[in-house]
Parts: structure tokens; C-alpha cells; sequence
């Protein structure tokens, strides 16, 4: 089996240098290859002007030189007519064709001096020609110089044909040209080049710092422990690096966002736990009491039973097991519904009448308070709400008897309800002692009680305001507490929907 080999990726800022200074490099490539072939073309041009404005003269020197020639039958060659240029220029090709006398050519030195074209150069120079007025060859004698040439012709009566004039001059100085400009654009562009690619690396470097302070954020915190216990995130993107009006900055303060997010979460989540194990042992705490009752009892009848003494003893036991399972039964039933409200699954909307169930709440306390003074406080006309009339009557009852049971004999509590606006309103007030500051904040907790002490005087669970609360919220309802010594006043509010207008609202849009 053939195994992969694993290739490292590249990272941001070698992509983005490898982009930038490959596209650079790309460019100046382009633009050095067209200034160099204008310029060649434009130097191209230059010695093909020079070539044919000398060419008039060389040609005139060879017509001045063939009329002696042909007077005295002597053969014509370029050096004859080379020695007529004064001074010759350094480079200068002359080549001649002249009737009777053959093919010949010179080429000036540097020094002045003259060489003559061997019979290969000049076929090469025919060839190069072939037919055309201009064009261009290397000799290898001139240490592989290129030249320009243009051909013309010459009459003289003395002669029979025409005279062919081959003029040339050497090309170097525009292969020096172009090299010298190939190696300053090279030049140029290495150095252009390693500065861009320095300039880029600071640049990106000093762009994408935002995104390695968020990398060494986002690593320290998740080097945290977050799983278990009290947890708290201190680590944040430096207000420097998140800066929301760059486009890496957008990204340190997005984070910085989600970890005060993720903090507050957690702090929920312990908050959630120390409540959970404070309403697990505040549960198991008052399941324990009355089954610590029901077995002592238990256990006094089965030993009066088996020693069969019973003086009334097994009877009072009973009544006592009964009692405690009644009280374990309520504590389970309030369990199960606060479970169900937090589920939404409890409530069951009708159309309530709220000033039947208040006087009915009060009704229903009067005896149980004789030692209290009761009021009620309703309008002539009814206030009605689309709800849960069974838990509606239980909010009542419920903030009825917490008014009784932590008040003193004598008290004057008085159930109002009211229509105000757009909502219903409940309130139940009480010119008792008020409520502690301390215990305010968590009235509404699970069991919660105004004293710290576990004491059964009041017989509660602790449980009846939360369920308060629970189904208030589960009717979108609020409710609030404002106490001070002879002045409680307890009070929800209700939305008022009727039944057409949940039902518009429970509907599915078009």
C-alpha cells in the first residue's frame, strides 16, 4: 500500500505573500518584456534609417568609383571603394557586385582598419538578402557580430548591368542596450521584489496579530477546566487587537462577546447546581421528616401489637402515619406540578372570571383565619382573562395563606382585583410586620421560608410561592412584592386575551 504523504498546509500569511509577490513578480515580468521589445523595435528602426541614409552615400562613392574603373577595364572591389569614405566609419560593411569584376566586401574595424569578406561571408550575406532590399546576418570573422543591411543599385553606362551596393552596420550596440536595460529591469526587480516581500510580511504580520491574540485567547481558554465546579473566564482579546471597525478586529471583539456569553452561562450553570443540591436536600430533608414519623409510629403499633398491649396507643399512631403521608402526599403533588409548569404542561385555557375566584378565595379563608380581618376589593363589573381557572383559584388561595400563616392574629388583609389598561391585576395587601429584607430576593425560590430555622409551626413546604410564581409566568403574567412594617402588598399582572385573540396568535402564519 502506497502511503500519502502528508503535505504541511501553508499558512495565511505564506498564501497571502506567495499571491502578492507571484501577481508583482507576474507584472513586471510583462511590462519588462514590453519595454524591452519597444525599445528594441524603436532601436531596430534608428539603425535602419542610419543603415539606409548611409547606404545613399556608399552607393554614390561606388558610382564615383566605377566610371575610372570601367575607363581603364579595371576590376571594381570594395576596398577601392571603401578608400573614397574619409573617414570610414567604425563597423562600416561595404559589399559590391559589379559586372566583370565579381563579388567583394570590407568591413571597417574598430581601429579604422580594414578586412575583407570572405567568399562564405559573402555567400551568407547573398542568402540573408536573397532578393530583398534589407535584412540582417553574423559573421563569425567579427566575433559572431550581427549587422543590418540594405541593398542597392547603381548604373553606369560604362558597365552593362547594374551595380549591386550592400551597406551594413553592426547591431551590437543595440544588443548592448537591450542587455543593459534587461539587467537594470532585473535588478530592479529583485530589489523590488525583496522589498515587497518585506514590506508584505510586516504588513500582514502586523494585520493578522488580531487573529493570534484571538488564537492565544481562544487556547488559554480552552486549556480551562469548564466541566466541574465554580468556573470563571478572565481571559479576553486585548481592546487593542479588537478593534470592530477593522475587519480582524471584528473577529477579537466577536469573540470577546462569546466568552461573556459563555461566563455568564456558567455562573448560570453553577447557579442552577447550587440551587438543584439546595432543592435536593431541602426535598430529601422534608420526605426525611415524615418518614422518620410514619416508621417511629409504625414501630410503637408492631411493638404494642406483638406484646399486645394497646391502650389506645395504635389508634393515635395511625392518625399520626395518616397525617404524615397527607403531608408527603402534598409535598409530592407541589413536586410534580411546579415539573409540569416548568414543562408547560399543566395549564388548560379557558375563559376566567377573576372576580368569582377572589370571592370565592376569600371564602374559602375566612375559615381557616377566623382570627383575621378579611376584605375584598372588586369592581361592579367583572374582570375576565383567557386561563387556567383550577390554577388561577391556587394563585389565590396561595397568596391568601402565606398573608395568614406569617401574620399575627388581628391582622387585615385584603384581596383586590382590578382591571387597569390592558391587563388584569391581583393584589394582596396585609398591614402585618412585613418581610424581611434578607429573604426578599428568594421568596420565590423553592422552599424558601421567612426564617432560616426548618420549624414546622407553619406546616408549610416552602413550596407555595414558587407554584405562584410558575403559573403566573406560565399565563405570561408577572408578580411582585413591596413590604414594609404594616404595609405588605403582593401583586400579579395579567395579560387580558380573550379567546379570538389566542387563537389568532396560536395559528400558524400564511
Amino acid at each position: 500500500m502506497i502511503r500519502k504523504r502528508m503535505h504541511r498546509p501553508l499558512t495565511l500569511q505564506a498564501r497571502l505573500m506567495t499571491a502578492v509577490i507571484g501577481f508583482v513578480s507576474l507584472i513586471l515580468i510583462i511590462v519588462a518584456v514590453i519595454t524591452s521589445a519597444t525599445l528594441g523595435t524603436a532601436l531596430e528602426g534608428q539603425l535602419a534609417e542610419q543603415v539606409r541614409s548611409l547606404s545613399l552615400r556608399t552607393t554614390s562613392l561606388v558610382t564615383k568609383a566605377s566610371i575610372p574603373a570601367a575607363v581603364r577595364n579595371a576590376p571594381l572591389t570594395a576596398q577601392i571603394a571603401m578608400e573614397n569614405v574619409a573617414p570610414p566609419a567604425s563597423g562600416l560593411l561595404l559589399a559590391i557586385a559589379a559586372p566583370g569584376s565579381g563579388a567583394s566586401g570590407v568591413v571597417v574595424s574598430g581601429t579604422g582598419e580594414l578586412r575583407d569578406l570572405t567568399a562564405r561571408e559573402l555567400a551568407d550575406i547573398d542568402d540573408a538578402l536573397a532578393g530583398r532590399s534589407t535584412g540582417t546576418i553574423t559573421l563569425d570573422g567579427r566575433g559572431s557580430t550581427s549587422y543590418q543591411l540594405v541593398v542597392t543599385q547603381t548604373s553606369v553606362t560604362e558597365f552593362s548591368d547594374n551595380i549591386n551596393v550592400v551597406t551594413g552596420l553592426p547591431r551590437d550596440a543595440i544588443q548592448s542596450t537591450l542587455a543593459q536595460l534587461l539587467t537594470v529591469i532585473t535588478l530592479a526587480t529583485l530589489g523590488g521584489l525583496i522589498l515587497l516581500a518585506l514590506t508584505t510580511m510586516v504588513t500582514i504580520r502586523y494585520s493578522l496579530r488580531p487573529l493570534r491574540a484571538v488564537a492565544g485567547t481562544a487556547t488559554r481558554v480552552a486549556n480551562q477546566p469548564l466541566d466541574r465546579g465554580e468556573v470563571e473566564i478572565t481571559e479576553r482579546v486585548p481592546a487593542s487587537e479588537a478593534d470592530p471597525r477593522t475587519e480582524t478586529g471584528i473577529v477579537g471583539a466577536s469573540l470577546n462577546k462569546l466568552l461573556d456569553h459563555v461566563n455568564d452561562s456558567l455562573a448560570a450553570r453553577q447557579r442552577n447546581e447550587e440551587l438543584m443540591r439546595k432543592f435536593v436536600a431541602d426535598a430529601s430533608h422534608e420526605l426525611r421528616t415524615p418518614l422518620a414519623s410514619i416508621r417511629g409510629y409504625s414501630e410503637l403499633s408492631l411493638r404494642a401489637l406483638r406484646q399486645g398491649v394497646d391502650a389506645g396507643g395504635t389508634e393515635t399512631a395511625l392518625e399520626r402515619i395518616q397525617a404524615q403521608s397527607l403531608r408527603m402526599t402534598r409535598l409530592v403533588e407541589d413536586l410534580l406540578l411546579l415539573a409540569r409548569l416548568d414543562e408547560g404542561q399543566e395549564l388548560v385555557h379557558s375563559t376566567v372570571d377573576l372576580t368569582q375566584l377572589a370571592l370565592e378565595g376569600v371564602s374559602d379563608a375566612r375559615p381557616t383565619g377566623p382570627d383575621h380581618v378579611w376584605h375584598i376589593d372588586v369592581p361592579d363589573e367583572p374582570v375576565t382573562m383567557l386561563g387556567d381557572a383550577g390554577r388561577l383559584h391556587q394563585v389565590i388561595a396561595n397568596l391568601l395563606a402565606n398573608a395568614r400563616t406569617h401574620t399575627p392574629p388581628g391582622t387585615e388583609i385584603t384581596l383586590g382585583v382590578a382591571k387597569e389598561g390592558t391587563e388584569a391585576v391581583i393584589r394582596v395587601h396585609d398591614d402585618g410586620p412585613g418581610i424581611d429584607p434578607d429573604v426578599r430576593d428568594e421568596l420565590f425560590a423553592r422552599f424558601a421560608r421567612g426564617d432560616s430555622s426548618r420549624a414546622r409551626q407553619t406546616g408549610g413546604t416552602g413550596l407555595g410561592l414558587a407554584i405562584v410564581k410558575a403559573i403566573v409566568e406560565g399565563h405570561r403574567g408577572t408578580i411582585s412584592v413591596e413590604s414594609e412594617p404594616g404595609d405588605t402588598t403582593f401583586t400579579v399582572r395579567f395579560p387580558i386575551t380573550t379567546a379570538s385573540e389566542s387563537a389568532v396568535a396560536g395559528s400558524p402564519s400564511a
